[in-house]
């Protein structure tokens, strides 16, 4: 597909459809977040044999916390990241404007997407203040536009505006940032790819996310749509430091034999042929390049899917088996202008819960257009961070428990000790003393309040503990407050 050049300041009606774009956005991206952009989690669970990816996998499990970064063509307007092309009944886009002209719009976003304050170091600053150990960067979304310097397609940073600066493939700056810093790297990568010509096939119409075509008539050109993917993900592997996690998006693409009656009950719909990429061949290519790597083949049950990723919620209970709940710090994954963001302390509550429940927590940001995260979300980042300054001991590299959780109170455990973290209402003050019934200490422990490091003053009384709060705390408005004792 040829690309039209669109200049900035020069084409209004460019400027207009923005405009409108982002009024109707607003109106609708609480029903895109409970309709279709959510991945459910799949059941099924398959363990790894590998012992090199065993191990990587539990280095994960204790990391806990971590950064997805969603960042392309979507953050110029700042609109929903690529939904807008896919024409299902649950997406909006600007009336008086035909779909086609609007595909063509989103592609050229490609000829003014300049982003100029780019600096991946400031990136990995504000996740380490976060108390963040692991980082999953967009490499390519669902819409095709590469943030890496892929030989596949011209569609990609390294052949637009941005071309000629030093740190113009992006991913490889993005993943050196996030290194110095020891974190844990992870490449997205989306499956569906609606601007190559072998997915979406101008030949046809794009109804809906899947393959336009019949792939069992077009074997050929599906042949060719795999060796592209195997390919980037061939660079992904050789050319960019080592990867600890290969995270896979667009679960609907997939083989037709994996689509059981728990995928048809999500709603998304399904071709009547298969999908397949060849993992097999892409996860032998992988693991060869890079021993011990995790795949996160979303929602594909089986020897991809090496961790489970709930999108937009936490697990009602607890899981035995690796998983990852993804949750965005604002409405959306991506930029977009006005966003309503979560409190550090509804973040900080939501991580408590999630690794209590034996998980880690994913948190989305998304940067803007010109490179920078926004201030008021770098500034929640370090509010969460300073929490886990205190209070990390009960996050990272523990497990959980069977009682892992007591109303507001919940209880995580590492080799040595046990931890209860009481969650705090947002505009409560901390009360003189706490209490639960379940994980009682041994008589004799001695109990830490994590916030302060001191020791507390505790009783058992009727079944019941009674942890006395340090005077200092006493009427403080905290997101947690988390005591420690020996197992």
């Amino acid at each position: 597909m040829k690309n039209k050049s669109i200049k900035t300041g020069q084409n209004s009606s460019f400027l207009n459809i923005n405009r409108l774009i982002l009024v109707l956005f607003v109106c609708f991206s609480s029903a895109l977040s409970a309709q279709n952009e959510v991945h459910e989690r799949s059941t099924e669970y398959e363990a790894p044999t590998d012992p090199q990816v065993r191990e990587k996998l539990a280095e994960w499990g204790d990391q806990k916390f971590g950064m997805l970064i969603h960042w392309g063509l979507y953050a110029v307007p700042g609109i929903i990241e690529s939904w807008q092309l896919c024409s299902e009944d649950w997406i909006e886009r600007p009336d008086g404007m035909a779909y086609n002209d609007y595909k063509e719009w989103y592609w050229n976003l490609s000829s003014v997407f300049n982003p100029v304050n780019f600096d991946p170091d400031s990136w990995a600053d504000a996740a380490e203040d976060a108390g963040m150990k692991y980082v999953v960067f967009t490499t390519k979304h669902h819409d095709g536009f590469n943030m890496f310097d892929t030989q596949q397609t011209d569609f990609k940073i390294t052949n637009g505006p941005f071309k000629d600066n030093p740190k113009a493939n992006v991913a490889k700056y993005v993943f050196e940032a996030f290194r110095k810093k020891d974190f844990m790297i992870g490449a997205y990568f989306s499956k569906p790819d609606w601007h190559s010509q072998d997915f979406w096939w101008d030949k046809y119409a794009t109804p809906n996310r899947n393959a336009n075509y019949d792939i069992k008539k077009y074997e050929d050109r599906w042949k060719s749509y795999q060796d592209f993917t195997y390919n980037q993900i061939d660079e992904l592997m050789h050319d960019y430091g080592q990867i600890d996690i290969l995270w896979l998006d667009g679960g609907w693409v997939r083989p037709l034999e994996t689509v059981n009656d728990e995928v048809r009950a999500w709603g998304a719909p399904i071709p009547e042929w298969s999908q397949d990429v060849n993992m097999p061949k892409i996860a032998e290519m992988a693991r060869e390049a890079q021993p011990g790597i995790i795949f996160a083949d979303r929602t594909v049950h089986g020897p991809y899917e090496n961790y489970q990723t709930p999108e937009r919620k936490i697990p009602e209970t607890k899981l035995d088996n690796p998983w990852e709940s993804c949750l965005p710090l604002g409405n959306n994954w991506g930029y977009v202008p006005n966003d309503s963001f979560k409190s550090s302390a509804e973040v900080i509550h939501n991580l408590v819960e999630v690794v209590a429940k034996g998980g880690n927590m994913l948190l989305g940001v998304g940067p803007q257009s010109d490179g920078r995260i926004p201030l008021e979300v770098v500034k929640k980042l370090r509010e969460i961070g300073s929490w886990l300054d205190k209070n990390g001991e009960a996050i990272y590299g523990t497990h959980a428990i069977d009682y892992f959780q007591e109303e507001a109170t919940f209880f995580t455990q590492n080799d040595k000790k046990t931890f209860a973290i009481v969650c705090l209402k947002e505009d409560q003050k901390t009360p003189k003393s706490f209490s639960w019934s379940g994980n009682i200490p041994k008589k004799g422990s001695k109990i830490t309040c994590l916030q302060t490091g001191k020791t507390v003053d505790w009783q058992l009384k009727d079944g019941k503990v009674s942890v006395q709060v340090p005077g200092i705390l006493k009427g403080e408005k905290l997101p947690a407050l988390a005591f420690s004792f020996s197992n």
